[in-house]
């Protein structure tokens, strides 16, 4: 399995719909940021996006043949692609878009297919009794069943955000550490 991607820890959440990904995400940010985490977010959407709109001038240049185009302004900036439907699929190509030099974890919500260790989310009103991961990925679970029942991996209560927390900053860091281990040998 694949943990980092050009030295960069990576963590997926992963669940189906309406489980609470998004909402579990935005609640760790801040407490990753706050432990000192540069943190980057992958999503992945099975709908069509545009980010740029029409009679803006971004859009004209890309309409009249920019397959780039990067919009910079003084609060940050944004890179528009337009690439074949194939190009959106390799995850590691788009990571590598990432400034990852400036970054210590890169949080993915979706491509659960993907070779990187994954946090698996249940939510027990849509998805009935929570049954052991067959995902060799899955490193940790997360349930609003109760009682929690036992696993193989480490499991939290799905609103748990300061447990989920401190077990990605663990995780990061044993990574931090085996990369350093192996540097020096």
């Amino acid at each position: 399995m694949r943990t980092t991607i050009d030295g960069v820890p990576v963590i997926g959440v992963m669940a189906t719909s309406g489980t609470g990904k998004t909402t579990l995400l935005r609640a760790l940010l801040p407490r990753l940021r706050d432990a000192g985490l540069r943190v980057a977010c992958v999503k992945h959407t099975h709908h069509h996006i545009e980010i740029d709109k029409p009679g803006k001038d971004s859009h004209t240049l890309r309409a009249a043949g920019a397959q780039q185009m990067l919009l910079a302004s003084p609060g940050g900036w944004a890179l528009m692609v337009d690439a074949p439907a194939t190009d959106g699929d390799d995850f590691t190509t788009l990571v590598r878009h990432l400034q990852l030099r400036s970054l210590d974890l890169v949080l993915v919500e979706g491509f659960k297919f993907e070779d990187f260790p994954k946090l698996a989310l249940h939510r027990y009103d849509l998805s009935g009794a929570l049954e052991p991961p067959t995902d060799a990925t899955v490193i940790a679970l997360a349930s609003n069943q109760r009682p929690l029942p036992a696993a193989a991996v480490p499991l939290f209560a799905l609103d748990d955000a300061a447990g989920i927390a401190a077990f990605i900053i663990h995780h990061c860091t044993q990574l931090s550490a085996l990369r350093a281990d192996t540097a020096r040998t």
